[in-house]
């Protein structure tokens, strides 16, 4: 069963990572094994400090929800040698009936070619003008007839070529074989078979025969094979024992990989008229097939969506996901499913109070780790409680949950806000907690960073403004604000970049040399957002 990823927004913060960690716990604790937590970014000094603290893997990385060609049903057929004989390789192609291909790799499972049944057929058809095989190895030829060496000369021998005889009654001089480049298949016919050892055949097939002592002792350079076939049949099976890297195409093959998008695997499928592909893994070794057929229904990722909403701040490639469901604690924005979906959005300061009420619910307790963690996810997202996104509800689940994990709320919150971010640089400051919104016709990014030292990091706001720009020029946006959100001063400092005016009528402040002072705001969700969204109309 693949798995159903739960994920918070992209640059995730802590109450989003633990979060996700806390939802997959509590479908997988009520018997849904399959939901595995996820992450769209790098984890933040902060978070990896609850982690640690509470013994935590940091969720799995994902970059995208696209459906890849990993997650088609196609077909894994055995992958042959190039060294395998034609009658193996027919074999195999008739016990796959719905694959009209079969892969060929070489030694390390990279790909060599793809054989088709209309390989096969044009190689038995060129064999009835031709009858001639070529540089054969004895292994194979051995293994077709189910043959046995039966002198000194075959033991030596690794490979034959001739042109294929069936030695015929001596009544007619030209029915005889007359080079001695020819393999030669013959019955109980001691003059044929003296003939053939004199000449130094380049091989004797005893077809139902057996060898007199005088004619295996005549000194000949003719490897000498017994099969348990006739003449009719053998001279069949022995065109089969070439490798099939002779015949199978090894031109011009499309192939895919496991990575692929869907999408663009449909646009080369219906520029060729191939039966099948071969998909390739991350090491180009050849991992199945892929046909037309299994294009009609691509199996679509599964995902649960954590502290947001909203498309642009979600994974790339969510639009062809299936969206299972939603929690959350923001406003209601964009993202659209196909169907109806669980969605579950309270106005409360963190996403980890609306998962620790679900636990609640269903009866059950986090484990005491996992309660710490969300202790500290609340704590964050709620700045300590000063936020005014903070509810009574989040006070009683941290404390809830501090009493679970037999931690103190106060140490916690000093452990986490602790964290320096004065060795950090200016591009992770901006882009650690970075989020982009689309109000009434703006382009905005609003990246917060929470602190205890807002003084010294604001001046560093040269540094903040060159990369402001930059991206700011490179994402199309018209405005872009680092908020400074400091814990012991219970402010917000920013450094902004647009129209002072918007910064002045949004917030009522005096705006000076591209930063402000907020007094009182600590919340990005409920007292930035939202005064943008008022004033743009």
């Amino acid at each position: 069963m693949d798995p159903i990823y739960v994920t918070g927004h992209r640059n995730p913060d802590t109450d989003s990572i633990v979060a996700a960690m806390a939802y997959a716990a509590l479908r997988n604790a009520l018997g849904d094994r399959e939901y595995e937590a996820a992450c769209l970014g790098r984890v933040s000094d902060e978070t990896q400090i609850v982690l640690n603290r509470f013994g935590f893997q940091p969720p799995k990385q994902i970059h995208n929800m696209y459906t890849q060609v990993r997650d088609l049903d196609f077909d894994t057929p055995p992958v042959l040698s190039a060294a395998v004989t034609v009658g193996r390789a027919w074999k195999e192609l008739q016990g796959q009936k719905n694959i009209s291909a079969l892969p060929v790799a070489n030694e390390d499972g990279t790909l060599y070619g793809m054989l088709s049944r209309e390989n096969v057929a044009s190689y038995n058809m060129d064999l009835v003008s031709s009858a001639y095989l070529e540089d054969v190895p004895l292994f194979n030829v051995l293994s077709v007839l189910e043959g046995e060496i039966l002198n000194k000369a075959g033991e030596c021998t690794d490979s034959i070529s001739g042109e294929i005889t069936i030695a015929l009654p001596m009544s007619h001089e030209n029915l005889l074989f007359d080079r001695e480049d020819s393999i030669v298949l013959c019955g109980h016919q001691p003059d044929m078979i003296r003939r053939a050892l004199e000449m130094n055949v380049r091989c004797l097939v005893l077809c139902q025969a057996e060898l007199s002592e005088d004619l295996r002792n005549l000194p000949t350079k003719t490897c000498i094979i017994f099969t348990p076939f006739d003449a009719y049949r053998a001279a069949r099976l022995i065109f089969q024992s070439t490798p099939i890297g002779r015949i199978c195409r090894t031109r011009d093959l499309i192939c895919f990989h496991m990575e692929d998008r869907v999408d663009d695997v449909k646009e080369q499928v219906l520029k060729h008229r191939d039966p099948c592909y071969p998909i390739l893994d991350e090491h180009d070794k050849v991992v199945g097939v892929l046909t037309r057929y299994h294009l009609l229904r691509p199996r679509r990722k599964r995902v649960v969506l954590v502290d947001h909403n909203e498309a642009s701040q979600s994974v790339p490639g969510l639009a062809e996901a299936e969206i299972l469901a939603i929690i959350d604690h923001h406003r209601l924005a964009d993202v659209q499913t196909n169907h109806p979906v669980y969605f579950r959005n309270e106005p409360v300061g963190s996403t980890n109070t609306i998962i620790a009420a679900m636990f609640q619910e269903r009866g059950l307790l986090p484990s005491a780790n996992m309660a710490g963690m969300m202790a500290a996810a609340i704590l964050s997202d709620t700045v300590m409680f000063k936020s005014p996104t903070c509810t009574d509800r989040d006070v009683w689940t941290a404390e809830r949950m501090a009493r679970l994990a037999k931690v103190s709320l106060e140490d916690l919150g000093k452990e986490i806000f602790s964290a320096s971010v004065e060795k950090k640089t200016a591009e992770e400051i901006l882009f650690t907690d970075y989020k982009e919104f689309h109000i009434a016709g703006h382009s905005l990014a609003v990246s917060q960073i929470t602190c205890m030292d807002s003084p010294n990091l604001l001046e560093r706001k040269d540094e903040f403004l060159k990369l402001m720009h930059a991206a700011a020029k490179k994402k199309g946006l018209d405005t872009m604000i680092l908020m400074l959100t400091d814990v012991l001063l219970e402010g917000t400092q920013i450094i902004y970049l647009g129209d002072d005016d918007t910064i002045r009528q949004a917030f009522h402040v005096s705006p000076k040399d591209n930063t402000a002072f907020l007094t009182k705001v600590m919340s990005r969700k409920k007292q930035v957002i939202p005064m943008l969204s008022a004033l743009w109309g």
